[in-house]
């Protein structure tokens, strides 16, 4: 590994990080005795820390993000010399990376119009909820201002999000919460909430959308959020013939769906969008993580011109548009990177690489659950893939959590990094998750496999 810093440098930040940095997702009191982990340098699929030891990253920068891989000279080149021509201005004014990666994006989003520009997942999420709530106010007396989200689904940080947030323990301390947010039933058939399976299932879980709206009433539900494939809740994909219900629904009762691509989207699950897996066609389409994949910070809330064209309807009404500001929204890091981001998708055929790994990450989990019992379930759609442990088989009883996190933290003293549910669902944080780089090969697909394997003899025996 090339450091670039010397020995005494190092423990001075490792010093200076235990005394300032609030960590994202850790409980501190171990690190008063303990040391951080501090990723210092990463190429391709590997990450170096503080004490050299390098590993192979399986979760994309932990979060599914460096979608392109590290070490991507040609972004950074990009970003900076976009911000030595033009950082910033506010995003009532466009920027020339604004507007061509807007243009290349749409083209990506058949039916598909119009892009606004912000800076986490989180906040585009909070973007899409205030539209359908301007929306209920300019065309329904307000009325209309319901959102519908899916047990099990995570859409953000904010207190709005978390409103609209389908895992109870990442929801837990921080309420009382938005009103007007309402859930509807998971669609994971492994666990399945009826005696049913394959497209009846699929259908029944959608149909259990609709007895919400009917319950609710359909004149004050204006919007519905999912994830096309259900991310940080399990990575559970849609059973046969749930999304085609979902669209019918939402057309039936004339309700705004809002589809969650923070995770799924650019290329994660094969195709540029999760979505366009499954024949939706959506009013509202959020993302950020892989679209620059970390190289710089950007969000995007999409949409359709049909709802584009309810905030113009009446210029003369000086309270009609959409009142909203994303301060580093108007930052021209963002698209500049995106740019190269998706043409480096485009040129080294990253969608059909992700189709083809994600079929040999599924074929060797599927392989480890024929030696390994506490496998109940392998799931995933391109290089987003799950296992979900179980005590035992037959009666689908979860492991202990704190089991699955055994696996993870031998794998990663094995130098793979992989990923869990974690502190979220009740009783059910019982999934590894994997989501490498869209760039993986298959040595790289086995290591990673390979690495699981023993830890699960490790852990199981």
């Amino acid at each position: 590994m090339n450091t670039l810093l010397r020995e005494n440098d190092l423990s001075h930040v490792i010093e200076a990080d235990r005394a300032h940095v609030w960590h994202h997702l850790l409980q501190h009191k171990p690190l008063e005795t303990g040391e951080p982990r501090i990723i210092v340098e990463g190429k391709g699929m590997r990450v170096w820390d503080q004490k050299g030891k390098e590993h192979i990253d399986a979760v994309s920068g932990g979060v599914w993000t460096v979608n392109v891989g590290y070490g991507r000279e040609r972004i950074a080149n990009a970003v900076r010399d976009q911000l030595i021509k033009m950082n910033y201005f506010a995003g009532a004014a466009g920027s020339i990376p604004g507007a061509i990666f807007a243009e290349k994006l749409i083209e990506k989003m058949p039916g598909m119009s119009r892009v606004y520009y912000c800076n986490s997942g989180s906040e585009a999420n909070e973007k899409a909820f205030k539209m359908i709530r301007q929306i209920a106010h300019k065309r329904y007396g307000g009325k209309k201002h319901k959102i519908l989200y899916r047990e099990r689904d995570y859409h953000g940080t904010t207190i709005a999000t978390l409103s609209a947030g389908g895992q109870d323990e990442r929801n837990a301390q921080y309420g009382p919460f938005t009103p007007g947010f309402v859930r509807v039933p998971h669609c994971l058939e492994y666990r399945a909430q009826w005696d049913l399976s394959g497209e009846e299932y699929g259908r029944r879980a959608a149909d259990a959308i609709e007895e919400v709206i009917l319950a609710e009433g359909p004149d004050t539900v204006g919007g519905l959020c999912l994830e096309p494939v259900t991310a940080g809740g399990g990575v559970i994909t849609p059973p046969e013939g749930y999304w085609e219900r979902v669209q019918e629904i939402c057309k039936k009762y004339d309700i705004l769906l809002h589809i969650d691509e923070v995770v799924c989207g650019v290329g994660r699950t094969g195709t540029w969008f999760g979505y366009q897996n499954y024949g939706i066609k959506p009013d509202m389409v959020t993302m950020a993580k892989g679209v620059a994949s970390g190289y710089a910070a950007i969000a995007c809330l999409v949409t359709s011109e049909d709802v584009f064209e309810l905030f113009k309807d009446d210029a003369s009404d000086p309270m009609n548009y959409f009142r909203d500001i994303s301060t580093f929204g108007g930052c021209t890091a963002g698209p500049a990177a995106a740019i190269e981001n998706m043409a480096i998708i485009e040129e080294e055929g990253l969608l059909d690489n992700t189709l083809k790994m994600g079929e040999r990450m599924i074929d060797n989990l599927n392989a480890l659950s024929e030696k390994h019992a506490v496998i109940g379930q392998v799931r995933g759609k391109g290089l987003f893939c799950g296992a979900e442990l179980v005590a035992d088989r037959a009666t689908k009883d979860p492991v202990d959590e704190k089991l699955v996190q055994a696996v993870v933290g031998d794998c990663a003293a094995q130098g793979v990094l992989i990923g869990a549910t974690n502190r979220s669902i009740p009783g059910h944080n019982n999934t590894l998750c994997f989501s490498p780089a869209l760039i993986a090969t298959p040595d790289d697909i086995d290591e990673i496999t390979d690495a699981v394997d023993r830890s699960l003899t490790k852990v199981f025996g």
